[in-house]
């Protein structure tokens, strides 16, 4: 695996190898989104990763679509993060804190009564979305989709300044850099499918009108982080959460044009169809590669050997293991001896306790 564990420019940091934690969510934040003890424990317990991408974390109080994710959107979210952030570069890491707006991914019962909000009112397909929440008995599960409402200019706006102060919560936490989710069928990525996004507006329409609330929090994220310090996801052919372009190539590669101009570290490019036994990736990076001239962090499906492939094609920069890292923690040893690797426990990877979060075997000595 010398492509994977050989060390890499990103942006403007020095990494000490290829292998990128990917964003998984956990739901296992304090009350109100507050990250805690147990979450500082388990970044730091992963900190041999090159990067850590953190799982997606709220930009508002009303961004949710699954119940106990963290936020970065008031002061005591903020301390919550700078102790995990002071864990991790104890034990050597970099981490990237995800920041994510679920859009009408998301139940009235997450966002206190409310609707969840979308570039359109389309509500036919509420089958198709998934929120998730903790029940009383502490189990975890997908829950109703609730109709969203149309945003408002006004709101569109407003949503571009959360992520505006997101990110400087980010950097006031010590965190290194941020990621724009804009993948998974989550808010940017419905302002740029047609099928989510029927405006008629500036914000709809052509491909520009589509990516134009992208640009914006872009831009907004760029007055508060150096670009060497942000990554943007991307999941063009996903089919989770129903956000589908009848003309991806062409969207991905306009927005893969706007991103590289702006300078920005990366594209981490999720391959979401992967893990339903249809993987995309070489659609994606052929998407991709040839339109943006940062790093490309290729994601979804990949096991170390097909991953140590693609860096030594050219066709990614890096690699990140969702899965592999819930299951171990030492997954870059692994991988450099050859495993073996722990299998992950899916029934523990939302909500609970330490138990499937902090305690899988490390590797024996």
């Amino acid at each position: 695996m010398s492509h994977l564990l050989a060390p890499t420019r990103l942006g403007d940091l020095t990494l000490s190898n290829r292998i990128a934690m990917a964003p998984v969510t956990r739901a296992r934040s304090g009350a109100d989104g507050v990250p805690t003890a147990a979450n500082a424990a388990y970044y730091a317990q992963r900190a041999a990763a090159g990067l850590i991408v953190s799982e997606a974390t709220n930009v508002s109080r009303h961004s949710a679509a699954f119940e106990l994710a963290p936020g970065l959107h008031d002061d005591a979210q903020v301390a919550g993060w700078r102790r995990v952030m002071d864990a991790v570069h104890t034990a050597g890491g970099r981490l990237f804190a995800q920041l994510w707006h679920s859009g009408r991914v998301s139940s009235y019962a997450l966002l206190d009564g409310r609707a969840p909000l979308a570039p359109s009112a389309v509500n036919d397909d509420l089958h198709l979305l998934q929120p998730y929440a903790a029940l009383e008995n502490g189990f975890y599960t997908r829950i109703a989709a609730s109709p969203s409402r149309a945003m408002t200019v006004q709101d569109i706006h407003a949503a571009v300044d959360e992520f505006r102060v997101a990110a400087r919560n980010a950097m006031r936490a010590g965190i290194d850099g941020i990621e724009l989710h804009a993948a998974n069928g989550y808010l940017p990525h419905q302002f740029l499918s047609p099928h989510t996004n029927r405006r008629d507006d500036a914000f709809g329409g052509s491909l520009a009108n589509r990516a134009r609330f992208l640009e914006l929090v872009l831009r907004a994220v760029l007055d508060e982080v150096p670009a060497g310090r942000i990554g943007v996801r991307l999941s063009p052919f996903a089919a989770y959460n129903n956000a589908t372009d009848p003309a991806t190539e062409e969207t991905y590669a306009y927005v893969a044009r706007m991103l590289g101009e702006a300078g920005i570290a990366y594209l981490h490019a999720a391959d979401s169809n992967a893990w339903a036994g249809a993987p995309d990736m070489d659609r994606i990076l052929a998407v991709l590669r040839p339109n943006f001239g940062g790093a490309i962090i290729a994601n979804g499906g990949l096991d170390p050997a097909a991953a140590d492939a693609l860096i030594a094609s050219g066709m990614a920069d890096l690699a990140s293991f969702g899965r592999s890292f819930i299951a171990n923690p030492d997954l870059v040893d692994r991988i450099r001896c050859g495993g073996p690797y722990n299998t992950p426990d899916p029934f523990t990877f939302y909500g609970g306790g330490v138990h499937g979060y902090l305690d899988y075997e490390p590797l024996a000595a």
